[in-house]
């Protein structure tokens, strides 16, 4: 059984670190990849997790980000974000070599359930950052064949995607396209849009979800948990899926956060618990939940 929220296991020791600047590329549609080293955060960070980093020297809030990769051996910790505002818009003129305050790694991370082996990751937009973090964990487990994993956007993703080599029956005609990072870690995966990208499924990633699902065996069907991040109505969508086909579901939530340390309680939600519905902090006791307690199914 997939551990309730309650029962998560507290958090680790966060650090701050000087943090140098090690790439900073600019990925199209306001999109940004950020690398740097942090070889605290890069040691210790899980699936899921994710840094506080300070946007520039002139700005003191800030801001959540969720880790894409890590290198542990390198110290180095990469990141995928899009301008939304005043501090990520300074975040994406700080150059190569400077210096930022990364606070990290924070938060529970995913949970792996080995009786529900056949793993689907669900990502949309800035969701796509740990579910390249969970894919990579899993391939480094020599878990890549038991892995799918669908993502989303309705800008042009970050990356250059080509057709996918990897077979996945069970998919529509035409759903092709796939992240090279992941196709070259055996994972199989495949693209979502409604913007008209080639070789990408015209719809959500629930919609591909959803016609795979329809394919399996209720022995394979038995196999599958979900993990999922993403803005909230595709979140909330995961965890209807998830209800549809009585399948265990994680999603990692976005929130505002001030402090991102569980001091301020600014970025409190509502969560199912065996004592009632409870205010719990995204940053510290989450961002991971288990989507039926935040996401309950309408009385």
């Amino acid at each position: 059984m997939t551990p309730t929220d309650a029962e998560r296991p507290h958090r680790g020791t966060i650090f701050e670190e000087a943090a140098r600047i090690l790439d900073h590329q600019d990925a199209g549609a306001g999109q940004w990849i950020l690398r740097v080293q942090a070889p605290e955060c890069a040691q210790r960070a899980a699936p899921g997790q994710f840094a506080h980093i300070q946007c520039s020297p002139n700005l003191p809030m800030r801001r959540p980000l969720s880790i894409q990769r890590v290198d542990r051996e390198a110290g180095w910790v990469e990141f995928l974000y899009k301008v939304v505002g005043d501090g990520t818009r300074a975040l994406s003129q700080q150059p190569v070599g400077d210096f930022l305050s990364v606070l990290g790694p924070i938060g529970v991370p995913f949970r792996l359930n080995p009786e529900r082996p056949l793993r689907l990751l669900l990502g949309g937009g800035v969701g796509i950052p740990p579910m390249i973090f969970l894919a990579d964990h899993l391939r480094r487990q020599d878990e890549a064949g038991q892995t799918r994993a669908i993502l989303g956007s309705e800008v042009p993703f970050p990356f250059r995607a080509k057709p996918s080599e990897i077979l996945w029956p069970g998919l529509p005609d035409g759903a092709i396209a796939t992240l090279p990072l992941l196709e070259d870690w055996g994972v199989a995966c495949r693209l979502t849009s409604k913007a008209g990208i080639p070789g990408a499924h015209d719809g959500f990633v629930t919609d591909l979800a959803r016609a795979w699902l329809n394919t399996l065996s209720p022995a394979e069907r038995d196999q599958v948990e979900l993990y999922a991040c993403g803005p909230h109505p595709m979140l909330e969508a995961c965890a209807e899926l998830a209800a549809e086909f009585d399948l265990p579901c994680q999603v990692s939530l976005e929130e505002f956060m001030a402090c991102a340390v569980g001091g301020c309680a600014g970025c409190t939600v509502p969560v199912r618990t065996p004592d009632g519905v409870a205010m719990k902090r995204v940053c510290v006791d989450g961002p991971v939940f288990t989507a039926a307690d935040v996401f309950p199914e309408p009385a």
